[in-house]
């Protein structure tokens, strides 16, 4: 599987602890596996938004579904860190990376920790308090189309867990646009948005998409950088994001990265 490797542990489970050629385990290094699995085809769901139960059924906004190779391998964590804490400190090695962030929730934002446990992830070993949860969707960063998810979780016993799949479509998935939330909240984090996938000729999806992020909070200000980043300041305008809120600086660097200017 491009981009992945796998190490099999003393009690013949899988480990998946390289994801997009980092090792998302490396903090951690008296985490246990406590259950794995791998399946060739196998239709998978990957919300979007947060998930709640509807007349007996799970629902979400706008869920990615489809056919693939999955691995899969969920984590106990030493009672000295956080799921939360293992969560951000994958999510931030996957970005620095170049993976792609699709969606990305905390806390009761995500829903029911019940049924992300049960039944987005089978595994009735990551259920706890809302409070204490967190779930990213991400694209790697290479041309596999395969997606990340994470899902951290404390349990209400102090049980830390983090859960880590890696999914390969057995087709191409086609355009999948980031939620706005989710690229503000990555903005404001780390104070700079890298879309390392982004033509230098502005697309008018992407550009209503960054627009609609910008709207969610209209007190900030971002310069725009990349070789692309004149036309791009000009497709925000055109979206009629105000001029004094945009700088535009083109450089060498592919892509376009939005920088957050405090």
């Amino acid at each position: 599987m491009l981009g992945l490797t796998l190490f099999a542990s003393v009690a013949g489970a899988v480990e998946l602890s390289t994801v997009a050629n980092i090792d998302v385990m490396s903090s951690y290094p008296q985490a246990q596996v406590v259950s794995s699995r791998e399946q060739p085809a196998l239709e998978r769901t990957y919300p979007m938004d947060g998930i709640r139960r509807i007349s007996g059924r799970v629902r979400t906004s706008n869920p990615i579904i489809a056919t693939g190779q999955l691995s899969a391998v969920t984590y106990q964590l030493p009672e000295t860190h956080s799921g939360i804490e293992a969560f951000n400190n994958a999510r931030n090695q996957l970005i620095e990376a170049g993976a792609e962030l699709l969606f990305w929730c905390e806390g009761r934002e995500c829903g029911s920790s019940s049924l992300w446990a049960n039944d987005i992830f089978q595994r009735a070993s990551l259920y706890g308090p809302e409070a204490q949860q967190a779930y990213l969707l991400a694209r790697q960063a290479d041309d596999s189309g395969n997606l990340v998810a994470l899902y951290g979780i404390t349990r209400g016993n102090g049980r830390p867990y983090l859960h880590v799949e890696q999914f390969s479509p057995a087709q191409p998935l086609g355009v999948i646009l980031p939620n706005p939330a989710t690229l503000l909240r990555q903005l404001k984090n780390a104070g700079t948005l890298w879309l390392p996938r982004l033509a230098d000729e502005p697309s008018q999806e992407w550009a209503a998409l960054l627009a609609n992020v910008l709207r969610l909070d209209s007190t900030i200000r971002v310069a725009l950088e990349g070789e692309g980043a004149a036309a791009w300041h000009e497709a925000l305008l055109a979206e009629r994001i105000s001029a004094r809120r945009l700088e535009g600086d083109t450089s060498a660097e592919k892509g376009l990265r939005i920088r957050l200017l405090r």
